[in-house]
């Protein structure tokens, strides 16, 4: 049975189940990655997605592996760029991951920028279909946290500032949309407001929550 499609963007057709590639790297070796990604493409899937922390758990000796190995794939098999959706993530502050952009320490207009280029680089594309912000740049619980400790909130960089990195990434043809990850309805209601004034090329298509993607 094929996989159902839909449109993502008026411009963009995606299966409605998407691979992700988390473990590619570290629990899977580079062959078992290309098999997973074959099997996946020749059942109807088309769109990936990927971080750029990825693989977990998170170390600096294999960071970045995941979308090399999807990059890797997609030339070994000649596969036209437009028959696949690719979708990969930017760290947001952790303060934990010193080899990325030591920590991360923030989701300014430097650290997107940088990470664009680099996730461009290890997935040998000229562009990236959906991009992501993998967390908020603000205290918000996650990762199973259900309490709110007001003794974790920090200054963060702004949405106005996020947003404007991306949407000079889409000026320059480095990204094609933006979505999210790990965001709460007011992160998401903030996106998609301050987007409406001067960024409205960069309006959110997605979320990526816990357990699967909602997409608008």
């Amino acid at each position: 049975m094929a996989v159902p499609l839909f449109n993502l963007a008026p411009d963009i057709t995606v299966s409605r189940l998407c691979l992700g590639t988390m473990t590619f790297g570290e629990q899977n070796s580079l062959p078992q990655s290309f098999e997973l990604l074959d099997k996946a493409f020749d059942s109807g899937i088309n769109f990936f997605d990927s971080a750029e922390m990825y693989p977990v758990p998170q170390r600096s000796e294999t960071q970045g592996r995941s979308e090399e190995y999807l990059g890797r794939w997609i030339r070994s098999r000649n596969i036209p760029r437009d028959r696949v959706v690719l979708a990969t993530k930017v760290s947001g502050p952790s303060g934990q991951m010193t080899w990325i952009r030591n920590g991360p320490e923030s989701l300014d207009s430097r650290n997107i920028a940088e990470a664009i280029d680099n996730s461009l680089r290890r997935l040998q594309s000229d562009y990236i279909d959906l991009y992501q912000v993998h967390w908020p740049d603000r205290y918000v619980p996650m990762f199973g946290e259900t309490e709110y400790d007001e003794s974790r909130i920090y200054s963060s960089v702004s949405f106005e500032e996020q947003l404007a990195a991306l949407d000079r990434a889409i000026g320059a043809g480095k990204i094609r949309y933006i979505g999210l990850s790990n965001e709460t309805p007011y992160g998401l209601m903030k996106f998609l407001h301050v987007a409406e004034g001067d960024f409205v090329n960069a309006r959110t298509i997605s979320v990526q929550v816990l357990y699967g993607r909602t997409l608008f």
